[in-house]
């Protein structure tokens, strides 16, 4: 589905709009028509919301807030991203605030399901979308580690498809 470019021609084209203002061009090390000001701020754009939004936690803590379990795992994952985003800030730059926005979309849609399915999602189902989230975070690390540049943002789907396939499992049970 090349789901991994196309997040990164969106991030390019936020980049370039931000370009155009001087107060967040002023703050780039490189000219910001630069290829490498343009990497910079999509890997920092792509890792940080990538991180911050398929972990175990950012799954979990949306879904049990939605289905009124308390914000315990939500309000520790805030605090464990605000670290790791002063730290992403200053390798990768202001790309790294706008996975802010891509992080508001992703959890307030995971809380407005666990709203709307309520106590309706078997435990196995959740248990899926946490093992998949926490091997998708797996990757993160070997990319920033720069160990393998895994295609993380391709492997998407998965979350999709852990807890049908996981139905799919309970059903021939």
């Amino acid at each position: 589905l090349r789901i991994e470019e196309r997040l990164g021609n969106i991030a390019g084209a936020l980049q370039s709009r931000l370009s155009r203002v001087p107060e967040v061009a002023a703050e780039e090390d490189e000219p910001t028509g630069s290829s490498a000001a343009r990497e910079r701020f999509i890997e920092g754009w792509l890792a940080a919301t990538l991180l911050f939004c398929i972990g175990p936690l950012a799954i979990l803590g949306s879904l049990d807030d939605g289905m009124g379990r308390g914000i315990d795992k939500i309000a520790l994952k805030s605090v464990l991203d605000g670290f790791a985003a002063i730290a992403f800030a200053s390798t990768f730059g202001i790309g790294v605030l706008l996975a802010a926005v891509s992080v508001g979309v992703v959890q307030g849609s995971l809380t407005l399901l666990g709203v709307l399915l309520g106590s309706i999602l078997p435990e196995a189902h959740i248990a899926a979308l946490t093992a998949t989230g926490g091997l998708l975070l797996a990757g993160i690390g070997l990319r920033l580690l720069e160990i393998k540049k895994v295609p993380v943002g391709d492997m998407l789907p998965a979350l999709i498809l852990a807890p049908l396939l996981t139905q799919l499992v309970i059903a021939f049970s």
